[in-house]
């Protein structure tokens, strides 16, 4: 079973212009929720959803605007390091979206850095 729980970093498009994003997802079992911030003036959104198989679907409900739900279809990638599809509000309103995962895991980086700079046998 792939676990996209994590940060991931994304862009859709709206009528040609890009909007970068930050993705924050729990998976329990099959079930998603999260958060994800725009780019963009709208924020802040919450989401819930599924992934089966490699198919993943969430609804993003932004925060200043909660009558507005956002639907998202999507594919995750074999390596489970990907993911696209397309999102829609209506049939008037939709366009493509992709993200990736956010590889800057920070604390494993600072780990790393300090055991280069410490000598070996230098806690004795």
């Amino acid at each position: 079973m792939n676990d996209i729980t994590g940060a991931w970093l994304g862009t859709y498009w709206q009528n040609g212009k890009p909007t970068r994003f930050e993705a924050t997802f729990v998976q329990g079992g099959n079930t998603l929720s999260g958060s994800i911030l725009d780019d963009g003036m709208l924020g802040e959104a919450q989401l819930t959803g599924d992934l089966v198989g490699r198919r993943i679907q969430f609804t993003k409900q932004y925060i200043s605007s909660p009558n507005t739900p956002i639907q998202y279809t999507g594919t995750l990638s074999e390596d489970g390091n990907s993911m696209s599809g397309k999102w829609t509000i209506d049939k008037r309103h939709s366009g493509s979206w992709e993200a990736h995962r956010n590889d800057n895991d920070l604390m494993a980086e600072l780990k790393a850095r300090l055991a280069k700079q410490v000598p070996v046998g230098a806690d004795l």
